[in-house]
């Protein structure tokens, strides 16, 4: 049976490979934000508070795009959506715990953290202490994300305008996008998400952000209703 502070450390260990990717995202989201002209302080606010790379870079592009703030937290909304799930899945380890300790660790649950911790709770479903696991990927990718995005900021307050750093934020998303070119039910829900952004391109408010993405999770609802 291993301790808390063991459990810690085994987290932190686990999740650390995943830095690679998780610090120059850090940076990147930090730079776009002052590259976008928001306030340097509004920015790492944001870091605080959404700690999510992808929802961070898309409020931020949509509020400077021109989107109302219900569109820009509507959309943030439907990206984190996948929390749901993770929860879902947490809870049957979790279980024990009081709701407030559930509900704090929820705010360092990200995609890295599910991902180690639900492998390790799988493995060693006896251990009493799991939740420290959990506290520890997500407490490391914490830390180093605050980190990252804040040199991001001063990195991003000293790029020449004419050198902007725009053309990261279409190619980050790429780069998140195409892992999942692999699977063909992957490639017609985003088919249907980019046909669908076209459709209802001229939806007053810019909704048609908040509408395509709608639409793909309904059929991506249905191709996992026709595989059962």
């Amino acid at each position: 049976m291993l301790s808390k502070k063991q459990l810690f450390t085994r987290g932190m260990l686990d999740i650390s490979p995943h830095m690679l990717s998780v610090v120059p995202f850090g940076i990147i989201c930090g730079a776009i934000g002052v590259e976008l002209g928001f306030n340097p302080y509004l920015v790492y606010a944001m870091s605080f508070i959404i700690f999510g790379g992808a929802s961070q870079i898309v409020f931020l592009q949509l509020l400077s795009g021109g989107a109302s703030s219900l569109v820009a937290v509507a959309s943030v909304g439907i990206i984190n959506s996948r929390h749901l799930l993770y929860g879902a899945v947490l809870s049957d380890y979790l279980e024990k715990l009081s709701f407030i300790k559930k509900l704090l660790i929820s705010y360092v649950v990200v995609d890295q953290g599910f991902a180690e911790s639900n492998k390790f709770f799988k493995k060693n479903r006896s251990e009493e202490y799991l939740h420290y696991h959990l506290i520890g990927t997500g407490c490391t990718l914490w830390v180093c994300w605050q980190i990252a995005t804040l040199s991001g900021i001063i990195l991003g307050s000293f790029v020449p305008e004419e050198l902007g750093l725009k053309f990261a934020i279409p190619l980050t998303f790429i780069a998140i996008v195409v892992q999942d070119l692999k699977k063909l039910d992957h490639v017609i829900v985003m088919i249907t998400c980019g046909l669908s952004s076209l459709l209802f391109f001229d939806a007053p408010f810019k909704s048609y952000i908040i509408i395509s993405p709608l639409i793909a999770l309904f059929v991506a609802a249905l191709l996992l209703r026709l595989k059962k």
